[in-house]
């Protein structure tokens, strides 16, 4: 699988790089950027976070805002930054900003004209990953991890695949999207109208399985939402996923942070956190 180098930058020892490659998963090119500690330089393989954005980013928001380099220099762990949704010109699209290129919701689309390259949950868990693991020295300890839309798909994606990943954070998620009007407009759009198929991308209807199935392997879990965020009643809906893992023991951890909005100044104040949650279990 051919990649493009698109930037190159030093950074606290380590290196931030940025590629495309075409993605066979999506039927077009992506994008994506990779985090490489000093470590991965001297030999070692080092384990992978994948963060997931929100609506209306790229794989540039976080690396560039978060302030998430020093500390996964410091802990040796690698940070990848897929891209929110495919693009290009022959990708169908629409004019809000909730819906189409750069709001993939992380789902695999089964309604026209999206499912021709909204498959971003298959790219997520198994295309990008190998392609991670192929091309550079990480080993397959993987956590992930995502804001909004994609701390809605950092928790779905893990609740489904519980043996792929260590650990799992999310900073104010949409928490329950089928209860939500961002994912009630995406889930109508790119899954249809039959509301059971979209249970299977909310993470708080999946959290509820583990009732009924006790062999679910559980991934530590860890969200953090700010109390002044102004999507937090409508759309985010945390005491949704804080009822659910209280309904089934789920070792999930949930801080409200008043004061706090949904920006990245949020995520900068808190990310080192997180990045010590994600090492505790990455290299536990």
């Amino acid at each position: 699988m051919s990649i493009e180098s698109l930037s190159i930058n030093k950074s606290f020892g380590g290196w931030h790089k940025q590629y495309s490659h075409q993605s066979s998963t999506l039927n077009c090119k992506m994008r994506f950027a990779i985090y490489l500690p000093p470590q991965a330089s001297n030999g070692e393989k080092v384990p992978v976070l994948y963060w997931l954005s929100g609506l209306t980013c790229t794989d540039e928001n976080f690396m560039q805002k978060a302030g998430a380099q020093a500390l996964a220099a410091k802990l040796g762990v690698a940070i990848v930054a897929p891209d929110t949704s495919p693009r290009g010109d022959d990708v169908a699209n629409d004019d809000g900003y909730d819906l189409g290129q750069g709001a993939g919701f992380y789902v695999n689309a089964t309604q026209a004209p999206w499912n021709r390259h909204y498959q971003m949950y298959d790219y997520v868990v198994n295309e990008l990953p190998q392609l991670i693991e192929a091309r550079f020295p990480v080993s397959d300890k993987r956590s992930i991890a995502g804001h909004s839309m994609g701390g809605h798909g950092a928790l779905m994606i893990a609740l489904r695949n519980p043996e792929r990943y260590c650990s799992v954070s999310a900073f104010s998620p949409i928490s329950n999207p089928i209860n939500s009007p961002w994912g009630e407009k995406a889930f109508t759009a790119y899954l249809g109208d039959n509301k059971d198929t979209w249970r299977n991308y909310d993470a708080s209807e999946l959290m509820t399985l583990a009732v009924e199935d006790k062999s679910i392997q559980r991934v530590p879990a860890k969200v953090d939402q700010g109390g002044a965020d102004d999507f937090l009643v409508e759309q985010l809906k945390p005491e949704t996923l804080e009822a659910a893992a209280a309904q089934v023991d789920y070792p999930l951890e949930l801080n409200v942070h008043e004061g706090y909005d949904h920006s990245y100044y949020f995520i900068a104040s808190f990310i080192g956190e997180h990045l010590a949650f994600h090492s505790k279990h990455l290299q536990g």
